[in-house]
């Protein structure tokens, strides 16, 4: 087999253990508790909802007394007695609100002998909005809109947002309440943190509205903000539950999949096929071109020096980077990573990287990402370094036929970065 089709069987691999049919059936059978409750309720969002929620039916079946999942527009799942509701994403809709209120009612619905099972993916946070009393949707949109412009942090976003919704920050679970809760939850972000996943709608929240507002001083906001957004975070009202609730104490948050299970199947299938394999790491960000120049640089190494590991060689990484737009191309962000690395692994033989958006999907196109070797700048009549400079890598590897395209996978646990030095 060839270094493309070694890199094509890790990266299946990769998927497979990311498959949340499996992960939730797994974590559902290995429960020995299900038949003690009186009624199981099916609720959650997330890109991979349809998937999770045809799983959730397999083991559960008819003892679902109930179930909602809100999932992306276009998740042809089909479910028998979870009731799925398509909405918007990435930008959540007035469907999405629409659907979260019966969400909620079923967990208000739910007695101490009921057990709540949440479904949660990438994407839950926009597909389950419920706005906080007294705001719409356009306002809490118009808030993150501010907050992304002025450069917060997932955890500084996340306090705002949390503050100004219904159901964030450990409140999904605060309507559950007294029912038990079992959340099975794919992780889409770097370190696994329960409080962002979703933004954490059973974990508890350690920030306050006194947290948020210093989020909108710190950057300029607090005047440019909707009145009705800032009123509310003013008043402070009813804080989101904490650390140390006694409510988490009736609360499982289980993480059924994640960008490290996925690595660690990339590695198991990389042994099998001959590579000495190093995990590199499950949390690369920074800028997506600086990350991949990086990553040809210890493919050059272990080239070159045998290090840090020796030939043949597969190095296994994931997270999530951030392209910077500076052209008008057609791309995203694994492309442009795998088209960065491509310019500095030019001529070096027998070297590959490929780099995969895990959920089949790289930003506004239909590749999950792209593969590239020693060969790739010669093969190409294109200039690579100005469809680097344009961020137009789609159509680059489209013409070499170096796109890599799995169509849409159900699932979502970030990226994967694979080095292969035969």
């Amino acid at each position: 087999m060839s270094l493309r089709s070694h890199a094509r069987s890790i990266l299946k691999a990769a998927l497979a253990a990311a498959d949340p049919s499996a992960a939730v059936i797994g974590a559902l059978r290995a429960r020995r508790d299900l038949d003690q409750y009186r009624r199981i309720y099916v609720v959650g969002a997330g890109k991979a909802g349809g998937t999770m929620a045809v799983a959730a039916e397999k083991v559960l079946g008819k003892r679902i007394f109930a179930g909602r999942v809100n999932v992306k527009d276009g998740d042809n799942a089909k479910t028998k007695r979870i009731e799925l509701g398509a909405c918007g994403h990435p930008v959540p809709d007035f469907r999405g609100v629409e659907k979260t209120n019966p969400i909620l009612e079923l967990c208000r619905d739910a007695g101490p002998d009921d057990l709540v099972v949440c479904l949660l993916s990438g994407g839950a946070s926009a597909l389950m909005p419920a706005p906080a009393e007294g705001i719409s949707l356009a306002e809490k949109q118009e808030t993150t809109r501010l907050l992304l412009a002025c450069g917060a942090t997932i955890h500084e976003l996340n306090a705002v947002r949390k503050h100004i919704s219904r159901i964030k920050g450990g409140q999904l679970a605060k309507f559950a309440a007294p029912a038990r809760v079992l959340s099975l939850i794919l992780s889409d972000v770097v370190g696994d943190d329960l409080d962002v996943i979703g933004s954490g709608p059973t974990a508890p929240d350690a920030s306050t509205f006194g947290t948020a507002l210093a989020v909108l001083d710190r950057y300029d906001l607090r005047e440019k903000v909707p009145a009705s957004v800032c009123d509310h975070l003013e008043r402070g009202e009813t804080e989101t539950p904490k650390p140390g609730d006694p409510l988490f104490g009736r609360v499982t948050n289980l993480i059924v999949g994640s960008n490290q299970k996925s690595l660690e199947a990339a590695a198991v299938k990389a042994k099998e096929l001959g590579y000495q394999t190093l995990i590199l790491a499950s949390t690369i960000e920074g800028e997506t071109r600086d990350v991949a120049r990086m990553h040809a640089a210890i493919a050059r190494q272990i080239r070159f020096s045998g290090q840090p590991i020796p030939a043949p060689a597969c190095v296994i990484s994931g997270g999530e980077t951030t392209v910077t737009i500076r052209g008008s191309g057609k791309g995203g962000r694994n492309q442009e990573f795998v088209l960065a690395a491509a310019i500095d692994l030019a001529g070096l033989p027998k070297s590959l990287i490929l780099s995969a958006g895990t959920d089949g999907t790289d930003g506004p196109t239909d590749a999950a990402g792209a593969i590239a070797d020693g060969d790739t700048v010669r093969r190409s009549a294109r200039s690579a370094g100005a469809a680097l400079r344009n961020n137009d890598s789609y159509p680059y590897f489209e013409e070499l036929n170096d796109l890599i395209i799995t169509g849409s996978t159900g699932t979502n646990v970030m990226d994967l970065h694979l080095i292969l030095v035969g």
